[in-house]
């Protein structure tokens, strides 16, 4: 497998609503798409869900084009690959800059599985047909707001519901919440929102009977996860603490966590994932698949992912219909019952939709 010509684009896309977390608000999407093509033609796509902000990171939609342009794609560029895994060594010279490295990886996935005629899902191991899904509500004006939304996501199916939290907007709102819907699959993101001077009121939470809080404290920690996941019974997930496989082992071995949010772009791509995916199968830590507002190309790579074993928690991998007007691939994610069918066609499965690509595109550039 080698690639002969690189095309990255700066794409932006307007949500159909803004979407607010303790990070701040974002309804303008902008983004990095790369296509690689091989020798034959064949084209390989991948997704850069770093935001134009550090908020969920460090990284940037520029230091990603910037780590892109000058140091991941002229490291590929005419290099005889014969299998993706061996990217993440081609790269292990160049450190941390997971989601620039996880955009090519995911391109090459994609090309590899239609260089060999075969859907991505299977080639990473995965078996499901269909995967259960879940949708993500970010912070709202008001609380009679949040229930509408959630009755609305309910009525449609979807399997999970998670709300972001912070300071000031927690625990009556999931109080509430809970008298409306007893049943419902609930859980809570906060976005490293907290400290552990805030134990006290998260143990007003393990009433409620959540499935999970999500990465409640500081973005770098595993340590203190440990000492709160001790103190509370509500299920510790870890998101921001997890870039790689050895994240996942220490944060197990210390009992940071009883689940973890596996996002591909931010452990580095889809090699990556796979690896903490089976270390946590293991050791009999259920995962799930996050959601970075993808746009389609992103959230095929979620979809083929997600059919692995021991993603047995519904993901935030909502339907393209939630997010946009119109999507990048055509067909679009469609959600039904709050289940993917997961497409079957070589490659992510989707394809994409060049005309609408070309029409949010902001800037291109060609590499060969």
């Amino acid at each position: 497998m080698k690639v002969s010509r690189v095309t990255l684009r700066h794409v932006k896309m307007e949500m159909k609503f803004s979407f607010t977390t303790s990070f701040g608000s974002l309804q303008e999407k902008e983004f990095l798409l790369l296509e690689a093509i091989d020798e034959d033609g064949l084209t390989g796509w991948g997704e850069s869900v770093a935001f134009p902000a550090p908020w969920y990171n460090e990284e940037t939609l520029k230091t990603n084009w910037h780590m892109l342009e000058d140091f991941l794609i002229p490291a590929l560029l005419h290099k005889e690959i014969h299998h993706p895994s061996e990217i993440s060594q081609l790269f292990s010279h160049i450190r941390k800059n997971n989601m620039a490295k996880s955009t090519i990886e995911g391109a090459m996935w994609d090309l590899y599985a239609k260089q060999h005629a075969a859907p991505l899902f299977t080639l990473l191991g995965g078996k499901r047909k269909t995967i259960d899904v879940g949708v993500s509500i970010g912070i709202q004006k008001s609380i009679s707001d949040l229930l509408e939304i959630i009755r609305a996501h309910v009525n449609e199916g979807y399997k999970r519901i998670k709300v972001k939290i912070k300071p000031g907007w927690d625990v009556d709102v999931l109080k509430e919440i809970r008298h409306h819907f007893p049943t419902l699959p609930l859980m809570a993101d906060a976005n490293s929102a907290y400290t552990l001077a805030d134990v006290e009121r998260l143990k007003e939470l393990d009433p409620l009977q959540l499935l999970m809080i999500e990465q409640p404290l500081a973005s770098d920690d595993i340590v203190d996860h440990a000492k709160l996941q001790r103190q509370i019974t509500t299920p510790i997930c870890l998101d921001e603490s997890i870039h790689s496989y050895d994240d996942a082992r220490k944060a197990i071995e210390l009992g940071s966590c009883k689940i973890i949010n596996i996002k591909i772009g931010r452990v580095g791509g889809l090699t990556e994932a796979k690896r903490i995916h089976d270390l946590c199968a293991e050791r009999n830590v259920a995962v799930w698949c996050g959601g970075m507002l993808e746009a389609g190309i992103g959230r095929a790579h979620n979809v083929a992912l997600s059919t692995l074993g021991n993603f047995i928690l519904p993901g935030d991998t909502a339907g393209s219909a939630r997010y946009w007007e119109k999507d990048i691939i055509k067909p679009e994610v469609i959600v039904r019952n709050g289940e993917i069918h997961v497409p079957v066609n070589p490659g992510i499965g989707y394809e994409p939709d060049l005309h609408s690509i070309e029409q949010y595109t902001i800037y291109q550039q060609t590499y060969s």
